[in-house]
This record gives C-alpha cells, structure tokens and sequence, in this order.
C-alpha cells in the first residue's frame, strides 16, 4: 500500500533562462563613391576647354561693364561698305530693269534694310533676313511684280569671317548685341528670338571680313 502513496517528484525549476536572440545591427553602408569624369581623376580636354570659353564670357562682360561697349564699327566703316557695294552695282547696265510684269532693283544691304540702285530704301523682311544671314554689303535683288509683291534675293554675299562671342541686350532699348573682344555689333531681334536666344548666351556670328560694320548674322546660339 505504501508504494501507492510515492511521493511525487519535485519539478525543478528552471534556472537557464532563455536567451534572447537579437539580430546583429545592420553594418552601415559605405557611401557611394561619386563617378570621375575619368579613371585618374584629371580634367579632360573638353573640361579645359569649357573652363576657357567660361573665362572668356566673364571677360566680354567685364569688358562691357568697364567701357560700356563700342559699336564694331562706325556709321562711316558701315557707309563705306555700302558705297563700296554700290559702285560695284552701278557698275552694271542691268541693276534697275522694267517690264510690263515686273520691275527688278539691285541694292546693298545695310543690315535692316536694303539701299536701291534707284537711291530708295526698301525694308528687307527680318524673317528672310535672318534666314539668309543677310551682312552688311550684301549685294542683293529685289523683284517688284505686277501684283505688288517684293521678293528678295541674295546674288552676291560679301566676304565675311564668324565669331564667338556673348549675346548681350540693352534693358532700355531691348536691342540685342553680339559682344566679343570689347567690342559688340547689333542684331536683328527675329535673328535672336528664332533661336530663343538669352542674354549671357554664347552666340555665334558673321560681320563682314575687312570693314568694320554695325551688324552682325547670327549663325547659332548656344544656350549653357
């Protein structure tokens, strides 16, 4: 009977507790290392050559600032190239011809409109203009129909030599300029506006090779 009654076991208690198992903290990240231009860490030609053509545009403008600007030619450099032009024109039997459909006028451009061999002044759209890259002492056409329609032409272009520098606008006169080597030259505003052009643009343009004149084609403009 005694063994009926066996005392029953103590359970232990249990001493280990469980330990608590925390995930390691993330290492960090190593920063991604921005890309070089290049493996050695060097400037490239077009880095140079990008710093340079910066350098020069605050030049053209500390230029500016410093003398105001002057005008790449004179009103005389400008009437010269158009006499010159003009003598070359009377030269010939047929710079004005007359028919009963039309009348034909050679002339010069002036750089906004166009002098006639007749001694008139006719205005050269600025759109065509711009189009053409019409410089002063271009020799040029003009088509006058029976039904009144101007149409010009482009016969003889004067030699001419491109230049880089900055486009400019003078904020009372709105006028724009091409500004390089202290000097600037104006522009036709279609010119400017056909390239969305903005003053501190780098712009590109044709004056005339040997004389000075008082504007310029714009060939492109560059937009930073």
């Amino acid at each position: 009977m005694f063994g009926l009654f066996r005392k029953k076991k103590e359970i232990e208690p249990i001493s280990t507790k469980i330990k608590e198992t925390a995930s390691p903290a993330p290492k960090p990240k190593r920063a991604v290392k921005q890309k070089r231009k290049n493996t050695n860490g060097k400037m490239t030609g077009s880095d140079v050559l990008n710093a340079l053509n910066q350098m020069q545009k605050e030049l053209d403008r500390l230029k500016i600032a410093v003398t105001g600007g002057v005008v790449g030619g004179s009103e005389n450099d400008s009437d010269q190239i158009v006499a010159q032009a003009m003598n070359e024109i009377n030269n010939r039997a047929d710079s004005a011809q007359k028919n009963e459909n039309e009348k034909v006028i050679e002339g010069v451009f002036e750089g906004q409109s166009m002098i006639g061999s007749d001694g008139q002044q006719y205005d050269v759209p600025a759109n065509y203009a711009s189009k053409s890259k019409l410089v002063e002492g271009d020799i040029m056409k003009l088509t006058i129909n029976n039904m009144g329609a101007f149409v010009y032409k482009q016969i003889k272009p004067i030699d001419r030599i491109r230049k880089v520098g900055v486009l400019d606008q003078d904020p009372q006169t709105l006028q724009f300029f091409a500004v390089a080597d202290g000097k600037k030259w104006k522009l036709l505003t279609a010119s400017v506006t056909y390239f969305k052009g903005e003053a501190g643009n780098e712009i590109v343009f044709l004056i005339p090779s040997e004389s000075g004149s008082r504007w310029a084609a714009v060939e492109n403009i560059v937009k930073g």
